[in-house]
C-alpha cells in the first residue's frame, strides 16, 4: 500500500539536510545520492495518491496506444510489458508526447493514470525464446492503437508511477498472457527491423529523418527492433529515450557544427506547465548549456528557501562525460540542433529553464525536448548585441542577467575569451570577481 502523509513526514525529516542541501536537483530521485533506499521525495507523491483496484477482474481490455515498458532494474532481467487502458478507440495521444503541448500536468496524469502496465520478466539479452517480447515488439512497431487483453494474477493495484525521464503511467500486475491483436506497422521502422546489418545508430537517425516521432522511435528501440541481429536487445525505457535524443543530436552535430554562424543575438521565449523557457542564442560557433533553475516548493525543491540552479554544457569540442542533468540536456540539445539544421546555421546556444512552484511533479524528459522544440518554434528576438539579449530575459524571467551569467560556462567563456570589458564593461568583469555561489537568495 501506498504510505501515509505520517510516514511521508518521518522519513523527510530524517532526511531532511539532503533535501535542503540541493542534491535532490542533481539526483532527481533517479540515483539515490542520499544513500538511502528509497527517493523520500518521491514517497511524498505517492503518500498523496489513493491506492485502490483499477478493475474488479484479472483481465483486462483496451486498445494500447500503443505502449510498452521495459524496466531497468535487475538489468538483464527485467520486467518488460504492455500498458493498456481499459477502453477502446483511438487512444495514441496516450503515449505521443509530441501532442501534449497547451495539457495541463492534471490532464497528463489523468490520461496516464489510466494507462495499466502488466509485468512478465525477461533477458533483455536471450529475448528471443519469449513469445512476450515477440509480441511486444510486434506492438511496439504498430502504426495505430492495437486491442490488447491482459491476463493478470491478480487485480492491478497501485499507483501513477513517476519519473523525471519518462511519462507517467497507472498501475501495474504480473502478467500471465497477452493476446494482441493485428495492425499494420509503421514503414520506416518496418524497414529497420528487417534490415539486420543496419547500426542501430544509422536506424533511428534513418528513420527520424524519414518522418517518425521521436516517441515511436524510443518505443522500437526499447525492444530490441534495431541494429545489427545478434546485437538485439531489449533496453530500459528510460535509457532509450536518453539514447535516441542523443544519437539524434550528434548525428546534426555532424553537420551544424561546420554551418556559417547566425548573423544576430536572438532569444526564443516559451512558457508552459509553470515553466519558463528563454533559449539564447550567439553569433559564435557552436557551444551549448542548459542551466535549470528550481524555484520553492517545486519538484526537487519541496522545503528549500533558495532557488537552485544547476547548469551542463559543452564547447565546440563536446563532452566526454554524461551530463548530471541528465536525460533533459541531451532532449534540450537535440532540440536547438533541430533548429540549426534546418536553417543551415550554427550558433552557441543556452537555455535558461525557470521550473516555478505550479510544477508540482515530474512527467518526463518529453518536457524539456517538446518545449525546447516549441520556443524554437516561436518567431525570435533579434537583437545586435548580447546587452540587448540579456536584457530581454531580464524583462521576462525572475532571475535577471547577473544569475544566469554567474551559472553560466558558456557566457564565462564568451566573454573571457574576448575581452569582458571591451563586451560586458566593468559590471560584468566585477560580476566574475565574486565566488560562484551554490543557490540564488528567493
Amino acid at each position: 500500500m501506498a504510505e501515509g502523509s505520517g510516514f511521508f513526514d518521518k522519513v523527510l525529516q530524517q532526511d531532511l539536510g539532503t533535501v535542503k542541501s540541493g542534491l535532490c536537483v542533481v539526483c532527481k530521485g533517479a540515483h539515490l545520492l542520499c544513500g538511502r533506499s528509497r527517493c523520500p521525495l518521491m514517497i511524498k507523491f505517492y503518500a498523496q495518491q489513493r491506492t485502490r483496484p483499477v478493475i474488479d477482474l484479472r483481465d483486462l481490455a483496451g486498445s494500447s496506444p500503443p505502449a510498452v515498458f521495459v524496466g531497468r532494474y535487475g538489468y538483464p532481467k527485467v520486467d518488460v510489458g504492455p500498458l493498456v487502458p481499459g477502453e477502446f478507440g483511438d487512444t495514441s495521444i496516450m503515449d505521443q508526447p509530441e501532442r501534449w503541448n497547451g495539457k495541463s500536468i492534471d490532464d497528463i496524469v489523468d490520461m496516464r493514470f489510466r494507462l495499466v502496465r502488466g509485468k512478465q520478466r525477461i533477458d533483455a539479452v536471450n529475448f528471443r525464446k519469449s513469445k512476450l517480447a515477440c509480441d511486444l515488439q510486434e506492438l511496439a512497431l504498430t502504426e495505430k492503437p492495437v486491442a490488447v487483453e491482459a491476463y493478470f494474477r491478480e487485480r492491478p493495484r497501485g499507483r501513477l508511477v513517476l519519473d523525471d525521464e519518462v511519462e507517467p503511467f497507472g498501475p501495474s500486475a504480473r502478467l500471465e498472457n497477452m493476446v494482441k491483436g493485428n495492425g499494420r506497422w509503421e514503414r520506416n521502422l518496418e524497414k529497420n527491423y528487417y534490415d539486420t546489418d543496419l547500426r542501430a545508430a544509422d536506424a533511428v537517425v534513418a528513420a527520424y529523418r524519414n518522418g517518425t516521432l521521436i516517441s515511436e522511435i524510443q518505443k522500437a528501440f526499447s525492444v530490441g527492433t534495431m541494429g545489427a541481429d545478434k546485437r538485439r536487445r531489449f533496453v530500459p525505457t528510460r535509457w532509450s529515450i536518453t539514447a535516441v535524443d542523443d544519437i539524434i543530436g550528434k548525428d546534426f552535430l555532424s553537420h551544424t557544427k561546420y554551418y556559417p554562424t547566425i548573423d544576430e543575438f536572438r532569444i526564443y521565449h516559451w512558457e508552459q506547465l509553470d515553466n519558463r523557457w528563454c533559449i539564447l542564442m550567439l553569433p559564435t560557433t557552436w557551444r551549448y548549456e542548459l542551466i535549470e533553475a528550481w524555484y520553492p516548493e517545486t519538484t526537487w525543491n519541496p522545503v528549500g528557501r533558495d532557488v537552485e540552479i544547476m547548469n551542463d554544457f559543452e564547447l565546440f569540442g563536446g563532452r566526454t562525460d554524461y551530463a548530471q542533468i541528465g536525460g533533459c540536456y541531451y532532449a534540450a540539445r537535440m532540440a536547438v540542433n533541430e533548429l540549426l539544421e534546418k536553417e543551415h546555421r550554427t550558433a552557441g546556444a543556452v537555455v535558461c529553464r525557470e521550473a516555478h512552484p505550479g510544477y508540482v511533479m515530474p512527467v518526463g524528459v518529453w518536457n524539456v525536448r517538446e518545449n525546447v522544440r516549441m520556443a524554437l518554434t516561436q518567431p525570435p528576438y533579434k537583437f545586435d548585441t548580447v546587452d540587448g539579449a540579456l536584457g530581454y530575459i531580464d524583462s521576462v524571467m525572475d532571475l535577471k542577467r547577473r544569475t544566469w551569467i554567474k551559472h553560466s560556462g558558456v557566457l564565462t567563456d564568451y566573454f573571457v575569451q574576448r575581452r569582458i570589458e571591451d563586451y560586458y564593461g566593468r559590471h560584468a568583469a566585477e560580476i566574475y570577481d565574486h565566488e560562484r555561489p551554490g543557490s540564488v537568495k528567493h
